[in-house]
């Protein structure tokens, strides 16, 4: 015989506590005198969840046909199709602690049979709307689809990218199902799954080649042929957000990046193509077209707000106040997961379910742990170097200004050089912004430069005074702000995307048509053995050069950068991760 319970019936029959205050010890025990056997419908306790979160907890086990959230009592009540279902249910919440929005959850059958509610009940109509919400999410998630995943690398990572900070960037285009970070061959990458192609696309169209933080964290995307992702720990490097009864995974965690390397080495995987020409540096200085902006967005679909045609996302933190290009609204280097300079050893417990309503739970999540981390490891955070860099154990015979300004220009915009007058093996270089310093000692330090190997270490100095009017220091310092050869003073600069330390590789641009292969070669056999050339397919506007040593490259790169192939038409060189 079915029953309509309300639910003081429900609390009065025995499925329920008796105060919302009672200790964890007191609620984990039955408060029957006896079990009660097995049913379809399991009672959970301790619970403070939305109606979403509620249906979440029991689908991963089978079909929910009906359910009750007892906001008041922190109870819910989960019926399933089949008795199965509800007996895994129970076993798997009895065999480990499961948390939800901070709360360990408890679940033990009903002594109610079934539910019966009443449909004409408004708060019913809102739960049977849910628990369609809800089944739709998770089937979908399960099941997926086509140009449903997406691959995201983020190349030039200055600051760490935590998977709510991905959430939230590609939440702004649809709903977000699942999402998977790894690191590959140092660089930090992401699966994505959402609920819909449409969401996808959008995403891809709008945020590709776009900077999470201004000038750096750039966004490359492409479609991944995966239909769908497998998620087994909900923790600070996967994420399942139609199932919030996953496992941390403390202790999984070699494990799980093996099954993660192994699912991105599937040959299913399309591999990351940045251009038609497959090679990995563009210019866009020297008369090139107008900077890359934001896509055009379609009508209908939700846009991730720019300031000013900048191109950075934008997000709801607020910067350091030492944060490079700080904007309003664009966040602050948040939690270190998943950077290699993060701490293997710093945990957070996971936030299940995240839905897009609580962006400011979110914001001061991540806040938290944005300080957490600093005091942990402060190297990660906002940069404390300044923009001068001191650079030592130069050959003092062949270095010159114009040297260091296009070497270190590799790596940001150099604005002025100073050799040292009394001590010609040093010399101070002054970069447009401290980020970009930081990236320059990153890659060059210790590097073999004209037979000597430099070391580069920071200046407590702000910035490189020039010489008093009317007096000269024999050339030993230069002024570079308004040179034309600064590849990053352009808003996102797609030279942002590609930045390598030297190797024995360099990539050429710029190349005149009517240029030869033996007249490359000509110029560049001047600072070393040249191992191989290869002019691209394609476009024979650039090619590749291996040198034998990385130190005849960077000689060469120093000499050829700039050089004039013809009247209009300037070589243009940086390092190339490629390989001939």
């Amino acid at each position: 015989m079915k029953r309509t319970f309300s639910n003081d019936e429900f609390d009065a029959n025995g499925d329920g506590i008796s105060t919302l205050n009672s200790q964890i010890p007191d609620i984990a025990k039955k408060s029957r005198s006896e079990p009660a056997l097995p049913s379809r419908v399991v009672h959970v306790r301790n619970i403070e969840a939305s109606d979403l979160e509620v249906v979440q907890l029991g689908l991963p086990f089978g079909r929910v046909t009906n359910f009750l959230n007892l906001r008041k009592k922190a109870q819910a009540f989960l019926e399933f199709d089949l008795t199965d279902s509800a007996k895994q249910m129970v076993d798997y919440f009895s065999s480990a602690p499961a948390m939800l929005n901070g709360r360990q959850i408890f679940a033990q059958f009903s002594n109610h049979g079934e539910l019966r509610t009443d449909p004409t009940n408004r708060t019913n109509q809102q739960a049977h709307v849910a628990l369609a919400q809800a089944t739709d999410l998770y089937e979908t998630a399960q099941k997926g689809g086509p140009n449903c995943v997406l691959r995201v690398s983020i190349m030039n990572m200055l600051y760490p990218v935590t998977i709510d900070v991905l959430y939230q960037i590609f939440g702004k285009f649809g709903t977000i199902l699942k999402i998977i970070t790894f690191t590959k061959n140092d660089k930090f990458q992401a699966l994505i799954q959402t609920k819909d192609p449409n969401g996808a696309a959008q995403a891809k169209l709008q945020l590709h080649g776009q900077n999470i933080y201004n000038g750096c964290c750039t966004l490359q995307i492409e479609y991944s042929k995966l239909h769908s992702l497998t998620v087994k720990f909900n923790n600070d490097k996967s994420r399942d957000y139609t199932n919030p009864t996953l496992p941390a995974g403390e202790g999984h965690a070699l494990q799980q990046q093996h099954d993660l390397d192994r699912m991105h080495s599937n040959p299913n995987l399309l591999s990351l193509q940045r251009s038609g020409s497959n090679e990995d540096y563009r210019y866009d200085y020297y008369g090139a077209a107008a900077g890359r902006g934001r896509p055009p967005s379609t009508p209908g679909t939700p846009s991730y707000d720019m300031q000013g045609g900048a191109s950075h996302l934008m997000s709801p933190l607020q910067p350091p106040s030492n944060a490079y290009g700080s904007v309003p609204g664009v966040p602050p280097p948040p939690s270190p997961y998943g950077h290699p300079y993060g701490s293997a050893h710093h945990q957070i417990s996971p936030m299940h379910g995240l839905p897009h309503g609580h962006a400011s739970a979110a914001s001061a999540h991540m806040h938290a742990l944005h300080q957490q981390a600093q005091q942990q490891n402060p190297h990660m955070m906002s940069v404390q170097n300044g923009p001068v860099i001191l650079v030592s154990n130069l050959n003092e015979n062949m270095t010159t200004p114009e040297s260091l300004f296009t070497l270190f220009g590799v790596y940001g915009d150099v604005h002025r050089v100073k050799i040292l007058f009394n001590k010609k093996d040093s010399a101070l270089i002054q970069f447009a912004t401290p980020q970009q310093a930081l990236v320059a000692h990153q890659n060059l330090d210790h590097i073999n430069m004209f037979g000597k190997q430099i070391k580069v270490s920071f200046s407590k100095h702000q910035f490189v005074q020039m010489p008093k009017d009317g007096s000269s220091d024999m050339g030993l310092t230069k002024d570079f702000t308004n040179s034309p050869l600064h590849r990053f003073k352009k808003p996102g600069s797609k030279n942002y995307n590609n930045i390598h330390p030297p190797g024995n590789v360099l990539h050429l641009s710029n190349i005149p048509s009517e240029t030869t292969e033996d007249e490359i070669r000509n110029i560049f056999s001047q600072y070393g053995t040249i191992k191989r050339f290869k002019f691209f397919e394609k476009d024979h506007k650039m090619a590749l050069i291996e040198m034998d040593t990385i130190e005849e490259t960077i000689a060469a790169l120093i000499n050829t950068h700039n050089y004039r192939l013809a009247d209009s038409m300037h070589l243009r060189v940086s390092f190339s991760k490629s390989k001939l």
